[in-house]
């Protein structure tokens, strides 16, 4: 429902019979990206999405920062990949296999950066962040083969993490709201994180987030467009 308020203080413009159009077209798109879990593609877009620079993105609350490692093994702060440039980050297992789950986002993720990558005003603007949720089988080297596919273009930042220890990891998900399972040992220990949900955060250069993007609402052409709001914020 929170993405649906956004939506519609995007398009407090609109009136009469056309709004209400749009409200039950924003409605009817929320239950067609649940009905369908077998179909791993985007929800139907059933409304035109208002033009970049025409409506403001509330700030939603800070990055928090934490330590993490590289594919390359060396150790980097959350901060320094959250601020400086607009960043959308996700999180994420290499062996993810959920059709609506990993895969999915990084293709969604994959056709986003091809629009990026496509508009000379966003040239290293931005840049994506993708957090393994587990880090006991997700070393550096499992995430530096997995994210390989991603990273071609020199031109486009995609960085891919993990964290040393799910210990370690569990503030940071809690700081983000994002909903996992934990498995843990007989001493009550946190050893694995599973079943999450899918969702994607876009953050300010200043490190704010300004958007949560869920199953239901990843759609690249709003988010593209979410992306530019923010480019053109910034000036």
């Amino acid at each position: 429902m929170r993405r649906l308020g956004a939506l519609l203080r995007r398009l407090g413009a609109a009136t009469g019979a056309g709004w209400a159009l749009l409200l039950l077209a924003c409605i009817g798109g929320m239950a067609s990206g649940t009905e369908d879990p077998g179909k791993a593609a985007a929800p139907r877009m059933e409304f035109v999405p208002p033009p970049p620079g025409s409506y403001e993105l509330q700030k939603i609350q800070p990055v928090a920062d934490a330590q993490f490692l590289e594919s390359t093994g060396l150790t980097v702060s959350l901060s320094a990949l959250t601020r400086g440039k607009i960043t959308l980050l996700t999180f994420f297992y290499t062996y993810c296999v959920d059709p609506l789950g990993c895969p999915f986002a990084h293709t969604t993720l994959a056709n986003l950066r091809d629009r990026v990558t496509g508009d000379r005003a966003l040239a290293g603007r931005v840049r994506f962040v993708s957090v393994s949720l587990d880090p006991t089988h997700d070393t550096p080297a499992a995430i530096a083969s997995y994210g390989r596919e991603f990273t071609l273009d020199p031109t486009f930042e995609w960085r891919f993490l993990t964290a040393r220890r799910v210990p370690e990891l569990l503030p940071v998900l809690d700081a983000f709201g994002q909903d996992v399972s934990v498995d843990r040992d007989e001493a009550g220990r946190a050893t694995r994180t599973l079943h999450h949900m899918l969702k994607m955060f876009l953050i300010d250069a200043q490190g704010e987030v300004r958007e949560i993007y869920t199953l239901a609402f990843l759609q690249p052409q709003v988010m593209f467009n979410d992306i530019k709001t923010l480019a053109l914020e910034a000036g």
